[in-house]
């Protein structure tokens, strides 16, 4: 029922859309300046069917559907309009298209009810989290709320948004945040950056509700209460932290800065640093770089023969393989002369 209901309110949408442009165009032609005075579609077309020809607005109480302000200023326009004039056949089609789009609007008004009180009845807690239209929907695009309890939350979250999906992961592109519980109004009231934060959390809790009302026992509408109660003060949390964040983060206020030390007074009265004075005092015991002291040239000193050292061991160890290598070698030349010579002599004695 849910899914007829809801697929009936959109078609209705879209017929009474397409029937009042054709009737503000269709009048337009005989008094357009009210089309301009008149925003509310269903106002303007009881304002047209009372009033009919142009010439009748003088004498046409109109306070039953305007208020006075707008009706003084209709029936002015009305005194210095640049309509064309029409026939009676013209006003009678124009007047049945109007009784067409009050009695389409009452019809609408009558199934919307009905849909309220349906949800309210099969899905309470998804009602309550994100309204009826959009629960609705949801249902009907999953087929039942049994099949959409099935459905974990991260579908819930996109269902609706199945070719933005599809697309952004052939093209290789983010995946669309929200499908259908966009039109929520938890979503809609929350700033642009927050918006697929709050969509996720109430998918997670949406998902939630649609399970305990297709497998639960209680029809009641509590935890629907309680955790739209919870999103609305994440919510907050949220569009607050965002706020304070302009003026600059605690962490960053509570940051201190590089401490550095006072300068002390020499012996003449002259401001040094810390700095200066640790140089100084490595300077008097030999530290450093080695530069000034006699520490300093000592130690310096010490390294460099250890360096030489250090050297003519690698020095000696570099000789001593080659004298090794250069040995191998004449023993193996002298190994293959021996054995020539073994070869020959036995070769003349055989001979």
């Amino acid at each position: 029922m849910i899914v007829q209901a809801i697929s009936l309110l959109d078609d209705l949408d879209k017929e009474l859309n397409n029937y009042i442009m054709r009737c503000r165009e269709w009048y337009g032609w005989h008094f357009p300046e009210v089309g301009k005075i008149i925003t509310d579609n269903l106002a303007y077309c009881k304002s047209v069917r009372k009033i009919g020809a142009r010439t009748n607005v003088a004498t046409t109480d109109l306070s039953e559907h305007l208020p006075e302000e707008v009706e003084a200023e209709v029936k002015l326009a009305a005194e210095i309009s640049m309509g064309t004039e029409v026939s009676e056949e013209d006003i009678g089609n124009i007047m049945h298209l109007c009784d067409q789009v009050i009695e389409i609007t009452e019809y609408r008004t009558q199934l919307y009810d009905y849909l309220k009180n349906r949800m309210m009845a099969i899905a309470p807690n998804l009602t309550v989290m994100v309204g009826e239209l959009v629960g609705a929907r949801l249902i009907s695009h999953a087929g039942s709320l049994l099949n959409l309890a099935k459905h974990p939350a991260s579908t819930v979250q996109i269902l609706g948004a199945e070719k933005a999906l599809f697309r952004a992961l052939k093209t290789r592109r983010d995946t669309p945040k929200y499908g259908l519980i966009y039109h929520a109004s938890l979503v809609g009231q929350t700033s642009a950056k927050n918006k697929g934060k709050i969509s996720r959390m109430l998918a997670a809790k949406a998902s939630l509700a649609i399970r305990y009302d297709a497998l639960g026992e209680d029809t009641n509408a509590e935890m629907g209460v309680e955790n739209r109660a919870k999103l609305e003060a994440r919510l907050r949390h949220l569009e607050e932290k965002g706020i304070r964040r302009i003026s600059g983060t605690g962490k960053a206020m509570a940051k201190s800065d590089k401490y550095q030390h006072k300068r002390t007074r020499g012996f003449n009265g002259s401001r040094r640093n810390s700095q200066e004075e640790e140089k100084e005092v490595q300077e008097s015991r030999g530290g450093g770089d080695g530069r000034k002291g006699r520490g300093g040239d000592r130690l310096s000193h010490r390294g460099i023969v250890k360096e030489e050292e250090k050297e003519e061991k690698g020095q000696g160890g570099r000789g001593r393989l080659i004298w090794l290598g250069r040995n191998c070698i004449i023993l193996g030349l002298l190994v293959v002369v021996v054995s020539t010579r073994t070869r020959l002599t036995r070769i003349s004695l055989t001979v």
